[in-house]
């Protein structure tokens, strides 16, 4: 496998609030690593995810409140989580000034889809 070409950017150009749900940009994907930028607007989709990789996810700015198997979480800008593979998610609520920008780190399974 190649070496990605070095990625750089600015986490905080263009945040373009989607006027519902979420935009999602990979800034990195390398082997079984993905870095991605989320932004949310104030309106977000409270689908249930149940993922195959593990996630760690930090909000950059805003505030939200998150679901995590049975647990209600409030986070405000810096706070971070690690979510575990197959543990139930959802985003409850987002703010809208500032609109919310999460940085999420995904470690995928060795073998599967990506």
């Amino acid at each position: 496998m190649t070496e990605p070409a070095a990625p750089s950017g600015n986490l905080f150009s263009d945040l373009s609030v989607p006027p519902e749900g979420e935009v999602f940009e990979d800034l990195l994907r390398w082997r079984h690593l993905q870095i991605e930028r989320i932004l949310s607007s104030d309106r977000p989709d409270t689908c249930l995810y149940d993922q195959a990789q593990d996630e760690w996810v930090c909000l950059l700015q805003g505030e939200a409140t998150l679901w995590i198997a049975g647990e209600t979480l409030q986070l405000r800008a810096g706070d971070y989580r690690f979510i575990p593979a197959h543990t139930p998610h959802r985003v409850l609520r987002t703010s809208c000034q500032p609109p919310c920008l999460w940085l999420a780190v995904h470690l995928h399974p060795e073998a599967g889809p990506r």
